[in-house]
């Protein structure tokens, strides 16, 4: 029997186990890493902790009541889910990074490249930073 390849992005189960901080083999580094330190990995991981929030949530939806006393009930619990989601975001994206056995400063490469130019500038105007 023929080898088959080795998967690249990881199926429904895999996906489901990796958002919760399961590692993926080795064979979908490069899909980790697109997906922990490419475009759109702060919604992605915002996301992530939303659904499970927004599905406990869900059935207060179904009480019959006016959406002045849905939104007290909800609000109160999906604001902060959003807040720390937001506020840790970098912190748990290099963690995964960490555990995938990437550099965990890929989290800032994306505002590296975008800020290239203003440190170039920086260094024009008034020279290199000296060594402290």
């Amino acid at each position: 029997m023929g080898r088959s390849k080795p998967n690249t992005k990881p199926n429904p189960l895999q996906y489901i186990r990796y958002c919760y901080g399961h590692r993926l083999p080795d064979s979908m580094r490069e899909w980790v890493r697109n997906d922990l330190a490419g475009k759109g990995a702060t919604a992605r991981m915002m996301a992530r902790v939303a659904v499970p929030c927004v599905i406990v949530l869900l059935p207060f939806w179904f009480i019959p009541t006016t959406l002045d006393v849905h939104l007290s009930m909800t609000l109160p619990i999906l604001i902060p889910f959003v807040y720390f989601s937001h506020a840790l975001n970098k912190i748990w994206r290099r963690h995964m990074l960490r555990v995938h056995g990437l550099n965990p400063d890929l989290v800032d490469e994306r505002a590296r490249q975008r800020d290239a130019h203003l440190h170039r500038a920086y260094i024009e105007r008034y020279g290199p930073r000296s060594p402290d």
